[in-house]
């Protein structure tokens, strides 16, 4: 019998990719994350973990370094696509609208205005909070 998995995450519910043929291994490990509140998904061979690994859902990988067939660049590659960052604040992505719908009007303010559904007053206070009004390709 294999000594019990400690519980090193706060985090519950997250999704583990456990890649081993060793079928022991395997099964208990994935009981031990089951009990702690994640979800394994467990993968016999390199390759059909490979289909799974660029799935969103995937939080963490488990491979099993004797396992033969694993590209360790794939991985590496897999990993980096699925990295999650931070969404972007909604101010930031506000500006990013204003700035576009000014550029896509010429700088017509009046125009921008009515394009985002809002009153002229309205966007001029908001040009002026993200600084808009000292960008000179925004300008008439």
């Amino acid at each position: 019998m294999a000594a019990p998995v400690a519980s090193y995450s706060s985090i519950r519910g997250m999704n583990y990719l456990i890649v081993s043929d060793r079928d022991a291994l395997t099964h208990e490990l994935a009981d031990a994350l089951r009990s702690q509140g994640h979800q394994p998904v467990v993968q016999d061979s390199a390759l059909a973990a490979a289909e799974v690994l660029h799935a969103p859902t995937i939080d963490a990988v488990i491979i099993d370094g004797r396992l033969p067939g694993v590209n360790w660049e794939m991985v590496r590659e897999g990993l980096a696509a699925n990295r999650r960052e931070a969404p972007e604040s909604l101010d930031s992505v506000e500006r990013r609208h204003i700035a576009a719908t000014l550029r896509h009007t010429r700088g017509n303010r009046r125009n921008a205005a009515a394009l985002l559904g809002i009153a002229r007053s309205t966007l001029l206070a908001k040009i002026r909070k993200y600084g808009l009004d000292r960008d000179a390709s925004l300008a008439r």
